[in-house]
């Protein structure tokens, strides 16, 4: 087989314009497939805390949409196995305009608690500090004061949409960790600021437990102590909790499944039109190499040969600039997720699509071209 791999890069090269443009067609394919995989990585493969397995939420059971009281949180404090709580409550909002580097996650908690809760974050003590003593004090992740360039004192002002107030807060505080794309002020002034018929209600507590063994037990015995209120809660773990944002799309799962099949085998159509007209082309130089000797099995490799070396180098190309892509990506798409990043396990799988693109597309025209008889090729006039 190898000794005929000249023979294919010759023939490859005797048309380089429908080259360029395959290799093209299969880098851009793969760079799509690359992305969605990396979708489909920040859903449902990243990479998480140690400690988030001790963390569980709480919110309306109804929907995320709806509230719970505030006093809710005290309630929980008192069951056995929780270690830290605070309200963790989404407020939205617009910091200057929506362009990515503007756009990241703002919580209302309370500030005491929420590094005690998500312990895997690490801040200064002195910030700790200000952050604590200033009731307008905002603490940002790293990668949130470095995309939107945002510094210690500095004063900046979230317009409310969800919410019917704008904040004016002082960033007092930054803090590194894993999960930086979030920022957090006191519940305690967002609820200063609000009408009287806003206050006192959460829509999520964010709850660490004593150890992941503890995490069922408490879920368990929180929604069974609001079961009958007139709001009742639903606990679940935090990958679960982020999920559910997922979920509200439908099956997102299945929606990216069904995109990257529909890459493949559109691909797969380009790249099978491109070895048929291949072929068609050289039916009488195949006679010819048959007459001097070459079997039907190195004609059928020499044509299969051709259209992998073409796949596997638009797939190089592709995966290539979909990893590259995703790695510039990662500071400037805002989700809850560290980013969105391209797998290192998305590599081989890309790099094998490309492959199984070549050998099917061409598998049929190489058969069909090795199985012709030298005298009906040489008579070929098409």
């Amino acid at each position: 087989m190898f000794k005929i791999l000249p023979f294919a890069f010759k023939n490859i090269l005797r048309n380089r314009r429908r080259t360029i443009l395959t290799v093209l067609s299969v880098t851009v394919s793969l760079f799509l497939l690359g992305v969605l995989l990396a979708v489909y990585a920040a859903f449902y493969a990243r990479d998480v805390p140690a400690v988030q397995a001790q963390r569980i939420i709480t919110r309306n059971k109804a929907s995320l949409a709806m509230v719970i009281p505030e006093y809710y949180g005290e309630k929980i404090r008192q069951i056995e196995g929780v270690e830290a709580l605070t309200t963790w409550n989404w407020f939205g909002g617009t910091y200057i305009d929506n362009r990515p580097e503007h756009m990241f996650a703002r919580f209302a908690v309370e500030p005491d608690k929420i590094f005690q809760v998500r312990s895997e974050l690490t801040i200064p003590p002195e910030q700790l500090e200000a952050f604590l003593r200033d009731r307008q004090g905002l603490a940002v992740g790293s990668s949130v004061a470095r995309r939107a360039g945002l510094t210690l004192g500095q004063r900046i002002t979230i317009k409310g949409d969800i919410y019917p107030v704008d904040l004016e807060l002082v960033v007092r505080a930054i803090f590194e960790g894993k999960e930086d794309n979030e920022s957090y002020f006191h519940w305690k002034y967002l609820q200063e600021g609000l009408p009287k018929e806003w206050r006192g209600n959460v829509g999520t507590f964010a709850i660490k437990t004593r150890s992941p063994d503890d995490v069922q037990r408490v879920a368990e015995a929180i929604d069974n102590q609001f079961r009958n209120s007139p709001q009742p809660t639903k606990t679940e773990t935090e990958s679960a909790f982020v999920l559910s944002f997922v979920n509200q799309l439908g099956n997102v799962k299945v929606f990216l499944m069904s995109i990257a099949g529909a890459v493949v085998f559109t691909i797969l159509l380009v790249s099978g039109n491109t070895v048929a007209m291949s072929v068609r082309e050289r039916i009488n130089e195949i006679g010819v190499l048959k007459t001097l000797g070459f079997t039907s099995a190195m004609v059928l490799w020499m044509i299969v040969g051709e259209a992998v070396v073409m796949a596997l180098a638009g797939g190089v190309l592709g995966t290539a600039a979909g990893y590259f892509a995703t790695q510039l990506m990662r500071d400037v798409v805002v989700n809850f997720f560290d980013g969105l990043v391209m797998p290192l396990w998305g590599v081989p799988i890309c790099l094998f699509v490309s492959f199984l693109v070549g050998l099917l597309s061409s598998i049929v025209p190489a058969i069909i071209a090795s199985r012709t008889k030298i005298a009906d090729a040489l008579r070929h006039t098409g």
